[in-house]
């Protein structure tokens, strides 16, 4: 009698063991894993007029979020940053993610060594470019000496751009007009606007955008390295620019036409 209910309990288990097996474990973390891949697979990469455009829509929302908590203007964040790193392709926002060319000052935090004004000044060096952001912020608002900026309307960016000079933010006399031409060229005064709830405007600037890519003279370019870059001429740079020598600057816009 025992060995009869053995047996029985035996094939009883058994039984129940094959058909749980037949049965796979689905989950709900395996679904969506595949519909992210697929959508990550479809969607087209971005692309960009030139550099610069790809950098502001980078950098844009950072901007903005900064202009919300720290009464800058995006649109002068945005300018000082293109300008300062070279659109995000110079060798100290590459090495440091700086790209306001902060220098060391009283920072305790990693740190790099480039040449500026002066052979091998030290930077500071961030982890994410946003902490640069915030950094540059925390910077202007304070320090006493650009405490007068802050007095300017928010939506005064050519009042901030001669102010940030006047304050001794840069040397170079032409600073303030590099900053509103790529503000008024690229209108980044409608994120200023945004954050205020102003609608946006269209820009007067006679230079029209369309004209040829755009390029932000870095150290180290030459109108020769450039022409290369963008499969042109020397020439061709030269008369989109109106330009008399091959003389450039770091900082300067230059329109490249293609050949």
């Amino acid at each position: 009698m025992r060995s009869k209910y053995f047996f029985l309990l035996l094939f009883t288990v058994a039984f129940l063991y094959s058909c749980g097996s037949k049965k796979k474990a689905v989950t709900k973390r395996d679904a969506p894993a595949e519909v992210v891949d697929n959508v990550r697979k479809d969607m087209p990469p971005k692309r960009y007029a030139d550099v610069v455009e790809e950098y502001i829509d980078t950098y844009a929302a950072i901007a903005q979020e900064e202009m919300r908590l720290y009464k800058i203007p995006a649109s002068i964040t945005l300018a000082q940053g293109i300008l300062e790193s070279g659109a995000g392709r110079g060798d100290l926002t590459r090495r440091a993610n700086n790209h306001f060319g902060i220098k060391c000052h009283e920072w305790t935090g990693d740190r790099v060594y480039h040449d500026d004004d002066r052979s091998q000044e030290c930077f500071r060096k961030y982890n994410d470019p946003k902490f640069s952001y915030r950094d540059h912020s925390l910077f202007l608002a304070e320090r006493r000496r650009y405490a007068a900026l802050f007095d300017l309307e928010i939506s005064d960016y050519k009042g901030w751009a001669k102010g940030l000079r006047a304050a001794g933010y840069a040397t170079d006399r032409l600073y303030p007009n590099k900053l509103i031409d790529l503000i008024e060229r690229y209108q980044l005064y409608n994120y200023d606007n945004e954050v205020l709830g102003v609608q946006p405007r269209r820009s007067n600037n006679p230079v029209a955008r369309s004209a040829g890519t755009r390029h932000v003279v870095q150290k180290g370019d030459t109108l020769y390295s450039i022409a290369k870059r963008y499969n042109t001429t020397v020439e061709l740079i030269q008369r989109q620019n109106n330009l008399n020598s091959t003389n450039i600057s770091i900082g300067q816009e230059l329109s490249v036409p293609p050949r």
